[in-house]
């Protein structure tokens, strides 16, 4: 692997050394995409500067600059990359976005969505590599906690109530929400859901596109799902009030309902539920399980070394880490960490996990939402009833030497 992607690497610095009449922008953006597949990126970036093209590449959610492409190049190379996405070469002062499918061979490929934007200093180019993820991943291998594992098999495994994945963008909800659809994808259910975009195909699963054009909004769609004999329904995100309301109403219908919500931890969202007009009754009975989620970098397992704990590092987490877990740390000796090496392209990680929260809504929980309680009240409930904050399974993960402490701490942002 590390041979493939020296070799390519080599590939586009001769490209773009080369005179520009007989630089092959074809090649370039060939070899750019191909680099960014082995290199497991999400996103490939082609962003404009005053004396030059940068090429980026977004690995394990941190962005590397990898090029300097000739500015004499840049025009060619975002045409090229229209072309490949059918959008107007000839439009440069508006956004545009588009797809195209990119083969590996003639059985292999991916699709990579594509978004362009006008800038200072000329257009920009995001490319997102939709490898599909859904293929790759078991709800045993998300990296979810024997306890938290349970609880998600206990809540997909009702007939009804509300799944919600909650976090920023980029903290894996919609592989975990696509997971769970793979589970739960037999024959003798009709899954149906409705996204902003569809970014994998999953075979069996009716799937449909939000379109603000025709007026084919969450909302809207969720509304025309329903008369679609449905048993299981996916919303991408859970925006406003009405959508709000219509996925409440259909979980309480006998349907089981999945979908996201941008907020911070698991019992911010029974309170984000409620302001978006929400009521505390229906929230009660409709909710079976909220999973609050990050992504961390994995330690390199090519570079992994061991280092000694430092006073310093247990005394700054006294205050946050309940204490179980705490008396753990204390207990390890060492803690791992990657050196860097060619194969994690020195940065001392490769690869990602999950850090989760899991918030049974149980009857206890129940009686707190009922009392619109704070999401502060919330959360103390359900430690006291056996949760794990993001930060303890992260923490925990840090004891088992599949992650650091300072990794875990920017993703939590404690």
């Amino acid at each position: 692997m590390t041979n493939t992607i020296e070799e390519i690497r080599l590939k586009i610095e001769e490209e773009i050394k080369k005179p520009l009449e007989i630089a092959s922008v074809v090649d370039i953006v060939q070899n750019s995409i191909l680099l960014g597949y082995y290199l497991r990126a999400s996103d490939i970036h082609f962003q404009p500067r005053e004396k030059f093209l940068v090429l980026r590449y977004r690995i394990d959610g941190i962005t590397h600059n990898f090029f300097n492409i000739p500015i004499e190049l840049r025009d060619e190379i975002i045409s090229r990359i229209k072309i490949l996405s059918n959008l107007r070469i000839d439009e440069h002062f508006a956004a545009q976005d588009g797809r195209f499918r990119f083969f590996l061979d003639d059985n292999n490929y991916f699709d990579v969505r594509v978004s362009i934007m006008p800038t200072y200093y000329g257009e920009n180019a995001i490319l997102r590599l939709l490898v599909s993820p859904g293929q790759k991943f078991t709800l045993e291998n998300l990296g979810l906690s024997p306890r938290d594992l349970e609880e998600v098999k206990k809540a997909i495994s009702r007939p009804y109530g509300m799944i919600l994945a909650t976090g920023p963008t980029g903290s894996g909800k919609t592989t975990m929400l696509y997971t769970i659809l793979n589970v739960l994808n037999t024959e003798g259910v009709h899954i149906i859901t409705i996204e902003d975009p569809v970014e994998y195909a999953i075979p069996g699963v009716t799937q449909i596109q939000v379109n603000p054009q025709t007026n084919l909004t969450f909302g809207k769609g969720l509304r025309a799902i329903l008369r679609q004999d449905p048993d299981i329904i996916m919303v991408g995100e859970i925006r406003d009030d009405d959508t709000a309301t219509v996925a409440v109403n259909a979980a309480l219908t006998g349907h089981l309902l999945l979908s996201t919500l941008h907020t911070n931890d698991a019992p911010s969202a029974v309170v984000r539920l409620l302001e978006l007009g929400v009521e505390p009754y229906l929230i009660a009975s409709t909710v079976n399980v909220v999973i609050g989620q990050r992504l961390v970098r994995k330690i390199c397992e090519y570079c992994k070394k061991e280092r000694q704990i430092k006073e310093i590092e247990i005394e700054s987490l006294k205050e946050l880490l309940p204490q179980r877990t705490l008396l753990e740390l204390k207990n390890v000796k060492n803690v791992s960490y990657g050196e860097g090496c060619k194969n994690c392209n020195n940065t001392g990680y490769f690869g990602r996990t999950g850090v989760y929260e899991v918030l049974t809504i149980d009857d206890e929980i129940r009686e707190l939402i009922l009392k619109r309680s704070s999401s502060a009240e919330i959360k103390e409930k359900a430690i006291e009833r056996g949760m794990t904050t993001m930060l303890e399974d992260g923490i925990r993960k840090v004891i088992n030497g599949i992650t650091t402490i300072e990794e875990v701490l920017r993703v939590t942002h404690e």
